[in-house]
């Protein structure tokens, strides 16, 4: 096991039960992704931050590995006995995995919670086969309103353990990827699906 950052993995163990409310805001996104991502041929799958596994049940043809750094939210997720996923505590940003293992990863609501989003891209490029694809689905701060609404809640996002300002071109270790589509989501776009490769 790696060690886990002790960042966030303590917040969510206690939420754990009370994540399905937060799930219901995040569902529609995450069926857009999951989508996507069924569309492919089956490969081997990594969902880093799988969090209550409320949505894998929505996976198709994939072998799919979930890790999470919360012990809570893993319970939940395997009392769901969702066949064809393996479901490990891990650290996203210190994988146990060999190199180019995987042909997708998936980042759902992730880069906004860990420690160190460039750690965390270099591990899942590390870990991804040659023209292997990762799909991020996240909020990124837009250029009109919303932005005000980000940065006025910046302060009690610390407190709850993400980042409400995030711009994705501020992460430099993404470029080692080719964005192939970018899918806005939500009101006013304010989630994303960036889909790289």
């Amino acid at each position: 096991m790696s060690s886990i950052n002790t960042h966030s993995h303590l917040f969510y163990d206690k939420i754990s039960r009370l994540y399905p409310l937060i799930e219901v805001f995040l569902r529609p996104q995450k069926r857009a992704l999951i989508h996507r991502v069924n569309c492919l041929l089956a490969g081997n799958l990594l969902e880093i931050g799988v969090g209550d596994g409320a949505h894998l049940h929505l996976y198709r043809n994939h072998h799919i590995t979930g890790i999470d750094t919360s012990e809570g939210m893993l319970k939940v997720a395997t009392e769901r006995k969702i066949k064809n996923v393996l479901l490990i505590r891990m650290d996203g940003e210190a994988l146990l995995f060999q190199q180019e293992q995987f042909d997708y990863i998936v980042l759902s609501h992730v880069i906004a919670v860990v420690n160190n989003p460039e750690q965390l891209f270099n591990e899942v490029f590390r870990v991804l086969k040659p023209n292997g694809r990762v799909f991020i689905l996240n909020h990124f701060t837009p250029n009109n309103w919303l932005k005000y609404v980000d940065h006025t809640f910046a302060f009690f996002s610390k407190k709850l353990h993400f980042k409400s300002v995030l711009h994705s071109h501020e992460i430099t270790s993404r470029k080692k990827f080719k964005l192939l589509d970018e899918v806005p989501l939500g009101l006013a776009s304010y989630f994303k699906l960036l889909i790289l490769q």
